[in-house]
């Protein structure tokens, strides 16, 4: 971002492949994106899940399922093949601290030395979110162990000679309020006191009105937050989306998108109007001299090579 010059520039999220596919399916999805030279690909990290096996007596036997793993690997990969940074997730939730320290000594060794610190959805048994006995509870608490390790301070207060470590530390922020803050200006404090703790820069949720976003700029630059402030975006491209966004986002989708997604014959009628939403969105955002652009492409890279395409 220092090195934007002003202009602004395009960013992307992916997610690791399911167990058992190839790193290949990343890689086909990343080369058509990077002739608009991202300076970064976040590349998400998915907890563990449980499931529920019935065994010979009858009686049910609890099994850690983990769906996509990989998320190191395929930063390491991402930037040996590429030459750009990629930034891993990491969780609260799943971690004690001392795997959240091992975790971070890893990629330091790998030379990933930008992260995004997130506290973590509840696994789908649990209605709300529960750390691990010696892990952290909220992305705060996070934030301040990697500060730590950037100061050279490690859980064992006796090590000698601990060198000090440079993470670049991303947290995640919700224009239209966290689910589960009581208000938004409430929600706003606790990511104050992540930028206190020692965060660097915001990713925004997805939304769908820039308005939402440019208010919620303004409420946080009110609040003393003067970090960056990147817009998340996403392209709809389902009619299934119209109920699924809102329900599992919380996100808000104005009323003339719906309009426009409900005229749809088809999926790929819809997928043509939520890039052209998309790409009106972005203009708007360049011209307000936003530094980067993020897009969730969700491991589908078509739609997002359309909407740079127009943009950048």
């Amino acid at each position: 971002m220092e090195k934007s010059n002003g202009q602004t520039q395009f960013s992307f999220e992916i997610l690791p492949p399911l167990k058992g596919q190839h790193i290949q399916s990343i890689f086909d999805n990343i080369d058509p994106l990077m002739e608009f030279n991202p300076p970064f690909i976040d590349v998400t990290y998915h907890r563990e899940e449980y499931v529920y096996k019935e065994v010979e007596n009858g009686l049910l036997k609890k099994q850690v399922v983990k769906k996509r793993p990989g998320t190191v690997g395929i930063c390491a990969a991402i930037q040996n093949k590429y030459s750009v940074d990629a930034i891993p997730h990491i969780l609260c939730g799943g971690f004690t601290k001392e795997d959240t320290e091992n975790f971070l000594v890893d990629l330091d060794f790998l030379d990933i030395d930008n992260v995004m610190a997130l506290r973590g959805d509840a696994v789908k048994s649990e209605t709300y979110f529960k750390p691990e006995k010696e892990g952290h509870a909220y992305a705060g608490e996070l934030v301040a162990q990697i500060s730590d390790l950037n100061r050279g301070r490690y859980l064992d207060d006796e090590l000698q000679n601990s060198s000090s470590t440079n993470f670049c530390i991303g947290v995640a922020a919700y224009p239209e309020k966290h689910m589960e803050a009581p208000s938004l200006e409430s929600d706003i404090q606790f990511l104050k006191k992540k930028i206190d703790n020692g965060a660097n820069y915001i990713v925004t949720q997805m939304f769908f009105d820039n308005k939402k976003y440019f208010d919620f700029v303004n409420k946080c630059q009110c609040a003393g937050i003067t970090v960056p402030i990147i817009p998340g975006l996403k392209p709809i491209a389902t009619k299934k989306q119209l109920n699924l966004i809102p329900h599992r986002f919380h996100v808000d989708l104005p009323e003339e998108l719906i309009i426009e997604v409900v005229k749809c014959k088809d999926n790929k009628q819809v997928r043509q109007v939520g890039v052209e939403w998309c790409i009106a969105q972005s203009k708007e955002l360049q011209k307000a001299g936003i530094p980067v652009l993020h897009y969730y492409s969700m491991g589908k890279s078509d739609n997002i090579k359309t909407i740079a395409s127009e943009v950048f």
